[in-house]
């Protein structure tokens, strides 16, 4: 009888490009994941005339920063390091404008907006730090860039007189 079972190394690549990697990853991981959360605490408790629109809105943003965690925490898992995501590792990575309590839809844009920029100076930073640790792991970091570019537009849109 052959034995079918293969077992594959714990990491798959190179260590020194592995742990680069989950360096200019993990930030937009813990990003991503952050604005989640505040994306849908803005979504529940966002009030005004322009409601409906940002309450919808807000569950778009949300569905792409859960998947664009998910591209960003996978890439550093295949390349055989673990993620730590969880809620007390993110209260203390992350800090957010959104408020606690109701707001007027104005305020929870303007606190969306600047949760995504600062999550897009750590996307920056990635991509320009990955440039020459591993082009694969810099293109999950442009994928990404480019979606919350899109959903920041799409919230600041809003916000034009």
């Amino acid at each position: 009888m052959t034995d079918t079972n293969i077992t594959t190394p714990a990491l798959t690549a190179d260590p020194e490009v592995a742990a680069a990697t989950a360096q200019f990853l993990t930030p937009v991981v813990h990003k991503m994941q952050a604005l989640v959360v505040n994306g849908k605490q803005a979504h529940w408790n966002v009030r005004g005339s322009n409601f409906i629109a940002i309450h919808e809105l807000l569950d778009t943003v949300v569905a792409h920063a859960q998947e664009y965690a998910d591209t960003a925490a996978e890439r550093i898992v295949a390349l055989g390091l673990p993620v730590d995501s969880r809620v007390s590792t993110l209260a203390d990575k992350t800090t957010t404008a959104v408020p606690a309590g109701f707001a007027q839809w104005r305020d929870e844009i303007k606190a969306i907006v600047s949760d995504i920029d600062a999550a897009l100076i750590d996307l920056q930073d990635a991509i320009d730090g990955l440039d020459e640790v591993d082009l694969s792991s810099q293109d999950v970091a442009i994928e990404i860039k480019r979606g919350v570019d899109k959903d920041r537009w799409f919230l600041l849109a809003h916000l034009a007189e």
